[in-house]
């Protein structure tokens, strides 16, 4: 593992499955029980997007500041931040 932060994250793929399942939220009683699995599109957009900017995230540093410096973007912070709370990122 590599620490971020001087901690081990990961994505939780069995918590996104949840996060964006309706299958808990829509009757059965329509048209009996099905297999189907029903997602709420928008939140399956947005866990989406805030995974590509994490996994996709570079920082330029300066090598003439002597310690690497790097700046993290503001997409990254809400990002991180909003999958962290959701605890689709979670820490070992």
């Amino acid at each position: 593992m590599i620490p971020i932060w001087d901690e081990n994250y990961y994505i939780d793929l069995d918590r996104i499955e949840e996060f964006i399942d309706l299958s808990n939220v829509i009757n059965n009683e329509l048209s009996g029980d099905t297999n189907d699995h029903k997602i709420n599109v928008v939140k399956y957009e947005m866990v989406k997007m805030m995974l590509e900017v994490i996994m996709s995230e570079h920082s330029e540093s300066d090598e003439k500041l002597g310690i690497k410096h790097a700046e993290i973007s503001i997409p990254f912070r809400l990002a991180f931040n909003s999958l962290l709370n959701k605890k689709i990122i979670s820490s070992y």
